[in-house]
């Protein structure tokens, strides 16, 4: 073989290796699934549904957790594109407006994140016995970090660890996802939310805090 012949072929294995190094995915459009959610340096628990439509840049969670030896109910929607979530209360029947910082979305991988790398989730020994994964990982605002993982095919949400001073260690893990939206009237706040008034603090909570905000309100008893 000529050496003309052999810098083409690694020339063609290189282009190879290169048009395989996994970019940002987007993730569907709409998304109905479940979730778990460890926050507040693992003092902080939870488990339900959630639903998410890029589209919209709108997120909707209904969960039960325990914080401490207490339990609470959190409902929550979170209006990305207009800086604000709700938390809303059936049992009382009452709502809350609050102001939110949306420079960040976890069911979405960020444009600037980096590769940590790839893995199967699962065995590779066979079809069907495993998921390959993309992990990726990057820097957030307030001195915070993120690590993400997400299917190679269809761009799945998997799991979502992330530190921030402010909040510490939050932790969520989603599965039994479906492509689609069942209940689209789930984005809009309830009729009880229209007279709730946006609460004025100092600082905008994150996804991050709010969603620790409802559980560590009811571990101080208020």
């Amino acid at each position: 073989m000529s050496v003309i012949s052999v810098l083409s072929c690694l020339s063609l294995l290189l282009a190879a290796a290169v048009a395989q190094t996994p970019e940002p995915c987007v993730v569907p459009p709409l998304l109905s699934g479940h979730l778990t959610v460890m926050a507040s340096n693992g003092l902080v628990s939870s488990t339900g549904t959630i639903s998410y439509d890029s589209f919209g840049q709108k997120m909707h969670i209904r969960s039960t957790g325990t914080a401490g030896n207490e339990t609470y109910v959190v409902d929550q929607l979170f209006l990305f594109n207009k800086n604000v979530y709700y938390e809303m209360d059936w049992k009382t029947v009452s709502c809350k407006k609050m102001p939110l910082n949306s420079d960040f979305i976890p069911m979405q991988v960020p444009s600037d994140a980096k590769l940590m790398g790839q893995a199967v989730m699962g065995s590779s020994s066979s079809w069907g016995m495993g998921v390959l994964t993309n992990t990726w990982y990057g820097a957030m605002s307030s001195n915070g970090f993120y690590m993400s993982v997400f299917t190679e095919v269809g761009c799945i949400p998997l799991t979502f660890t992330s530190y921030t001073p402010e909040a510490g260690w939050t932790t969520v893990s989603t599965f039994n996802w479906v492509i689609g939206i069942t209940n689209p009237m789930g984005f809009i706040p309830p009729v009880f939310c229209d007279e709730a008034s946006l609460e004025d603090k100092e600082t905008p909570d994150t996804f991050f805090t709010a969603l620790e905000s409802l559980a560590m309100k009811t571990k101080r008893g208020k």
